[in-house]
């Protein structure tokens, strides 16, 4: 229209502000959100019956917690890795991770992070044998089958469900969010915490019986 200075202006003379909702808004909306504590696992359940070929995908998704487009690009970095037989460049058979700090470009990002996943090796192994997926793909097929899109919700349940074995600065650790408090950006060392591994795959079985068909 032509008059976003003006626009400008008038919020400046105001003093208006953008504001979003409240904290206590945001928890309130996760308590109304999921009825059922196993809801986010049915669905993985019910699109691995639909959708087959994305079995190792929502596998991928609900055993790490990544978000989707950081998902997307370890699956295919797994694929493209294994097939220049590289992969153990990414995957560190000896702890079961798989090492994503090692390709900045792709997962330490300004405010969105990755830095490491526990994975069981024979997923990873499954997963070198799949073929390159994308983002529009995965959804478009998800969405043939008249299902909700629930990635998001699938990276909320894998961090509630790993307070059953992780601390809170772990989880936040695995979650990428090591800006979120002084402790973790200048005194979480997961090199430390022998026993990270252990209880990281106690969490992984039980997720495993969850989601498999």
């Amino acid at each position: 229209m032509g008059i976003h200075e003006e626009f400008k202006q008038l919020i400046r003379n105001y003093g208006l502000k953008w504001s979003g909702r409240s904290s206590d808004d945001l928890i309130i909306d996760r308590f109304n959100k999921v009825k059922k504590p196993d809801e986010v696992f049915l669905w993985i359940k019910k699109a691995k019956d639909l959708r087959p070929e994305l079995t190792e995908f929502l596998d991928f998704m609900a055993l790490t917690g990544l978000r989707m487009i950081e998902a997307v690009a370890s699956y295919n970095l797994i694929i493209k890795l294994s097939y220049d037989k590289k992969l153990k460049e990414y995957y560190n058979s000896k702890t079961r991770t798989l090492e994503h700090f090692r390709y900045k470009d792709l997962f330490i990002r300004k405010s969105k992070k990755a830095f490491i996943s526990f994975v069981p090796e024979d997923l990873v192994q499954e997963i070198s044998e799949q073929t390159p997926v994308t983002l529009d793909m995965i959804r478009k097929r998800i969405q043939k089958e008249n299902l909700p899109l629930r990635f998001s919700d699938i990276r909320e349940a894998h961090g509630t469900f790993l307070t059953k074995f992780l601390k809170e600065s772990e989880v936040d650790f695995l979650h990428g969010r090591t800006s979120s408090s002084v402790f973790m950006r200048n005194y979480f060392n997961p090199a430390l915490i022998q026993d990270l591994e252990a209880r990281a795959f106690q969490a992984i079985a039980e997720l495993i019986e969850k989601v498999k068909g």
